[in-house]
């Protein structure tokens, strides 16, 4: 069993990041201080530096709470029982909808990149979003669902395209018109890639005769 010490001290660290993620998420890493944020969770500062060694490190931490969170709800998406097809495109529609969140637009698309570096951004990105588009794209092409090309270049071209979709939603005026366009128009890029069911024989031996009288 675990020590009260321990399980306190989880505690402490969970309030931090959840008052973290909120208030990033209203007022960016600018706007917020460590001091509101330790209030807000009702901690001390000690406290704090007891877990992060500063706030750059705090907005690590709470960018994996917000990339986690929406990551595990995709996952549960793309993995449940049915049809591969059916899953697949329920979970790019569900990543979609995911970059209309909050949380979402203001931590991980905007503050990310410039809190943490662009090189180790997309270190992050591709922990967490690329891996599940990966073992999604892997399970379409064995289910014969998608064209027989190399995994690793659709997902690198597909992954480009959502994280273009992402930006581009969240710099809108018109967010969920964007989101709408965005997934319209990702949709159909992967249907472009879905293996087409062959004419059968009969069909076109029958056109053939046909076309001789």
């Amino acid at each position: 069993m675990r020590s009260r010490r321990v399980e306190y001290s989880e505690s402490t660290r969970q309030a931090l990041v959840d008052s973290a993620v909120e208030l990033f998420t209203k007022r960016g890493y600018a706007g917020t201080s460590l001091d509101e944020v330790t209030k807000r969770a009702r901690v001390t500062k000690g406290a704090l530096y007891h877990h992060f060694s500063g706030k750059q490190a705090l907005f690590e931490a709470a960018f994996d709470s917000v990339e986690n969170g929406f990551m595990r709800k995709l996952g549960e998406i793309v993995s449940a029982p049915g049809d591969p097809w059916d899953t697949a495109i329920a979970g790019l529609r569900a990543y979609v909808r995911v970059c209309l969140e909050p949380s979402y637009q203001r931590i991980v698309i905007h503050e990310a990149p410039v809190v943490m570096g662009w090189e180790r951004w997309r270190e992050a990105e591709e922990h967490f979003s690329y891996g599940l588009l990966r073992t999604t794209i892997g399970v379409l092409v064995e289910s014969g669902e998608l064209e027989q090309l190399p995994v690793e270049t659709m997902t690198r071209l597909l992954f480009g395209a959502l994280s273009a979709g992402a930006s581009t939603i969240a710099a809108s005026s018109e967010p969920r018109k964007a989101s709408a366009e965005v997934e319209r128009t990702i949709v159909r890029v992967v249907e472009g890639l879905r293996v087409r069911e062959p004419v059968p024989a009969v069909r076109d031996e029958h056109r053939s005769r046909s076309r001789r009288r």
